[in-house]
């Protein structure tokens, strides 16, 4: 535990686990801080977050199915397919969102690998629904900072 009382939690895949060539899909969620205030939900930010994805994706480090950015963090159903860990591909996200649009981050992100087609689909309608549920939108289809 560090001086705060929070676990420091690996990001590794079990070694008994079997890794799937197409790479696993994991659900993320970083958070920033201070929690509550609006960082990421600006044009100019998701614009940037685009990018970010869209360069990993062409390098080859990741897949990413879905991504949305509520005010004060961000969801996505990612696979990291290259030779880039988990880790390290998120914390280069973090690390240029950071420099290019100011964003603090929160220490860390919560990962949880999914387990299956259900798993993925359950998962990726609680990212849709966030801002609904958050009463930033009506409907999924209303909120403008997802992919």
């Amino acid at each position: 535990m560090d001086s705060i009382g929070r676990k420091i939690l690996p990001h590794d895949v079990p070694q008994n686990i079997v890794r799937n060539p197409e790479g696993e899909t994991y659900f993320i969620t970083i958070c920033c801080v201070p929690r509550g205030a609006n960082q990421l939900a600006c044009d100019d930010i998701w614009r940037a977050f685009v990018e970010t994805i869209v360069k990993r994706e062409s390098d080859g480090d990741l897949r990413c199915g879905i991504a949305l950015a509520m005010p004060d963090h961000f969801h996505a159903l990612l696979s990291f397919c290259g030779e880039k860990s988990m880790r390290q591909v998120v914390t280069a996200m973090k690390s240029w969102m950071a420099k290019s649009g100011g964003i603090r981050w929160q220490r860390d992100f919560f990962d949880h690998r999914l387990r299956g087609w259900e798993s993925a689909t359950e998962k990726a309608h609680y990212i849709r629904m966030n801002p609904v549920r958050a009463g930033l939108c009506e409907k999924p289809e209303d909120w403008p900072y997802q992919r």
